[in-house]
């Protein structure tokens, strides 16, 4: 990629969103446009974080995890060969840079979907330091005991939104119709577990 530079009064991302607005953002990029790059970092970097914080990484961790993605992003713009699964190469790059962190003692052993589907998560909540109102402990306790595929489901569905359906099924290696029953399912055990820890008053 050549020199960044800045872009005019009107650029091509403008009134564009989800993939659209992300593709025009990388196209750009690859031209040297700095504020497309800037775009792109603001948009997804929420996403980065919480797929780098859901595989257990301490706060410190995680940024140097996401800082190592947006370089490799920088790296390999010229190879990106579809602009539009930006999201997809950004959830598996960030998944694979945060499992190379993982020190030996927290490695965990290969699970099967069916396995998965079902284990309960045993990393720490990347929102615990946050949190201060009871409402939302309970809340987050009780996505804490979600399977680690419910809880990377919700939060790439709820961060990336529902036009980036087709990529987190890519990312996560599930059919894309099976995204929305499968969030439904995610949701109601993670209600079943809230009424557990005293509801949402």
């Amino acid at each position: 990629m050549g020199e960044l530079r800045t872009t005019g009064e009107h650029p091509p991302w403008e009134g564009l969103a989800g993939t659209d607005r992300h593709a025009a953002c990388v196209i750009a990029a690859r031209g040297g446009d700095r504020s497309a790059l800037d775009v792109l970092v603001a948009d997804l970097s929420p996403l980065v974080w919480h797929v780098a914080r859901g595989h257990g990484l301490d706060r410190s961790t995680a940024e140097d995890v996401v800082q190592t993605v947006w370089l490799a992003f920088l790296r390999h713009i010229d190879r990106l060969e579809q602009p539009r699964a930006l999201v997809g190469w950004l959830v598996v790059t960030t998944r694979r840079e945060a499992r190379r962190t993982w020190t030996p003692a927290r490695r965990e052993t290969g699970l099967s979907d069916e396995l998965a589907d079902h284990l309960e998560s045993t990393h720490g909540l990347p929102e615990d330091a946050a949190l201060v109102d009871d409402r939302d402990i309970r809340l987050w306790r009780a996505f804490g005991r979600l399977s680690q595929r419910c809880q990377e489901l919700l939060r790439l569905t709820v961060l990336a939104g529902r036009a980036e359906y087709r990529t987190v099924a890519e990312a996560l290696s599930i059919p894309r119709g099976s995204i929305g029953p499968t969030r439904g399912r995610c949701l109601t055990t993670l209600r079943t577990h809230l009424d557990a820890e005293g509801g949402s008053r």
